[in-house]
């Protein structure tokens, strides 16, 4: 079955999580997506929290975001290769890119030489700050943009210090932005018949995602501080509670919720205690109503509380390890992860994020070696075996 970007050409330069996230999933949607890595190849090859893999230069991180694309090593300080960017620009629908705005300018092959060369170019720059204003120039990564946009304030508990989230969430709200972004782009040159300049900013995707937080501080004046595991609707039946030998996260919000919970523990007396009686009341008195719940908690474990509480209606689940994570079986029903077979061995990756009634997204090779893709990405651009091998004793490729 045909996928929704098939015959669609990206030429990828972005690197580390961000910009390869995006490209990535136009690739699971069927993109070909040739990544072109700078000589030695790029940091995400060699993340280190796996010594092993990044003595490989093929580092997990690198495996998550890169599969399904082709890869050719360039020394871009070569004017040669600057010839090759051109010659494979000529044919791609997409140039994507994450350095410092206006490096790819000072190369010769930004948005401006690039779409002489081919109008109907797609652009798409992805930085910290956008391609303009004061903070243009500056360097950027997830931590930085989580500390800027306000996230680290209102994550953690009350007397804690600021708290990253647990993974690089702007790297990852930027990555599917900008494929967003590339695909309305894509639709409007179906209208138009032109290519055009997208500019994603990390700060701007990630302020997107923070809207309803945002608009309670300019709508109505209200800051978010940090309240731990308590959902943002404030429900004190929205949190974490103790059970036995561990705990389990209800996420009970509305009435017809919370009556579910009560009778699953067998207490729905309490509706007739008045300082039960609505959501303000129990918000009131919020520590004993923890108090009633968590006793009731205290005779089982929190897998047996997840299923009664799912059972009975009553949103509630245990707190899984990773490992528990990836073996759930509604992701295993779903294929979800996706096993595939890898240069050292079968793979376990993240496959797409949603489901097609037909060409869905998957992960149909694993990601590339450091130019695996070379000779053939070149000859399709018209070079011989001769000028590649010449190319590649020269060090250009």
């Amino acid at each position: 079955m045909t996928k929704p970007f098939e015959g669609i050409r990206i030429l990828d330069f972005t690197q580390v999580f961000a910009g390869p996230f995006g490209t990535f999933q136009l690739a699971l949607l069927g993109a070909d997506v040739i990544k072109v890595e700078r000589r030695g190849g790029e940091n995400m090859r060699f993340s280190p929290g796996a010594k092993e893999w990044a003595d490989r230069a093929y580092a997990p991180t690198f495996c998550a975001v890169n599969g399904n694309k082709r890869d050719i090593e360039l020394d871009l300080k070569d004017p040669k290769a600057i010839e090759i960017v051109k010659r494979l620009a000529k044919k791609a629908d997409i140039v994507a890119e994450n350095f410092r705005p206006g490096v790819m300018d000072r190369l010769g092959i930004g948005y401006e030489a690039l779409s002489e060369i081919n109008p109907k170019l797609i652009y798409c720059g992805v930085s910290g700050f956008g391609r303009e204003g004061p903070y243009a120039n500056t360097p950027s990564y997830d931590g930085r943009i989580q500390a800027t946009s306000g996230i680290m304030s209102i994550t953690g508990h009350e007397d804690s210090v600021p708290t990253r989230a647990g993974f690089a969430v702007c790297d990852a709200l930027t990555g599917m932005t900008a494929a967003f972004a590339m695909s309305s782009a894509l639709h409007q040159r179906t209208l138009t018949g032109k290519g055009q300049l997208i500019d994603v900013a990390m700060l701007d995707a990630t302020l997107t995602f923070l809207s309803p937080t945002l608009c309670e501080h300019t709508i109505a004046g209200l800051d978010q501080g940090r309240f731990g595991n308590q959902a943002i609707s404030r429900i004190p039946t929205a949190n974490l509670f103790a059970c036995k030998g561990g705990h389990i996260l209800l996420a009970v919000n509305n009435e017809g919720q919370f009556l579910k919970l009560l009778k699953c523990i067998d207490r729905e007396d309490i509706l007739d205690d008045p300082r039960f009686k609505d959501w303000p009341t129990r918000i009131e008195n919020e520590t004993t109503l923890r108090e009633v719940i968590e006793t009731a908690f205290a005779d089982a474990d929190a897998d047996t509380w997840e299923v009664r509480l799912s059972d009975a209606g009553a949103p509630a689940s245990r707190i899984n390890t990773l490992a528990d994570a990836v073996s759930h079986p509604q992701l295993e029903y779903r294929d979800v992860m996706q096993e595939i077979d890898g240069p050292y061995g079968r793979m376990k990756v993240v496959g797409s994020g949603f489901k097609l009634a037909h060409g869905s997204g998957e992960v149909t090779r694993p990601a590339p070696l450091l130019g695996e893709h070379a000779d053939e990405v070149l000859a399709e651009a018209g070079y011989s075996d001769t000028e590649v091998a010449e190319m590649r004793e020269t060090g250009v490729i």
